[in-house]
């Protein structure tokens, strides 16, 4: 895919052009909204929302890394969703943190590698479900950073700029998230960890 001459394209009202970077972004949009917001209808209606935006600003694409300029503003549409979240509390599944599967979850459910038992394959997915809900307990600022960096696997740099924060402080915010995230998961479902981590922990004991 020639981004560049798609991007210069779309600029000048391209439509198919527009389509195509769509195309190929749509995933990691989507997966940033949903680790995001931790709901797939939020996510698609934030993925949605980034699209429209980013086809009517296109004009203000200066250059650098598209997906960086994608990835901001999913992110702002994801925090105007949570802004609006807390001012009109739902009585709902959602409003009770309830986690859901996921992207793609009904058709992931039939696919588990040769090399993977059932009873692997439903500690994977309880292990899934279990990183998204301490996601869902880190404050904002750094669930989006964490998700950048260790799901998306996003430089530092890049999301620097995607989060329109000083490099410094988003090195700062990833290590404090990764930290309560380490201790959410050892505490809530340290059987499922890796065994790297378990013995980790009981050599300090």
């Amino acid at each position: 895919m020639d981004e560049p001459a798609l991007i210069l394209d779309a600029q000048h009202g391209d439509l198919n052009a527009f389509n195509r970077l769509v195309l190929e972004y749509q995933i990691p949009v989507y997966n940033l909204a949903y680790r995001i917001l931790g709901e797939t209808d939020s996510a698609a209606d934030a993925s949605q929302e980034t699209f429209i935006s980013a086809y009517k600003n296109i004009q203000s694409y200066r250059g650098g890394s598209f997906k960086a300029w994608l990835m901001r503003i999913v992110t702002n549409a994801c925090y105007d969703e949570l802004r609006r979240r807390k001012r009109r509390p739902v009585a709902s599944l959602e409003a009770l943190n309830v986690v859901e599967e996921g992207p793609d979850a009904e058709s992931e459910a039939t696919l588990i590698a040769k090399d993977e038992s059932p009873e692997d394959h439903v500690q994977r997915r309880e292990l899934a479900r279990e990183i998204q809900n301490c996601l869902n307990h880190l404050p904002e600022e750094m669930r989006v950073v964490v998700v950048m960096a260790d799901i998306m696997e996003m430089d530092y740099t890049a999301i620097a700029e995607s989060v329109g924060t000083a490099l410094g402080t988003i090195k700062s915010r990833l290590s404090r998230a990764r930290a309560r995230l380490r201790d959410c998961l050892r505490q809530n479902v340290r059987e499922l960890l890796p065994a790297a981590y378990r013995l980790e922990e009981e050599t300090k004991v």
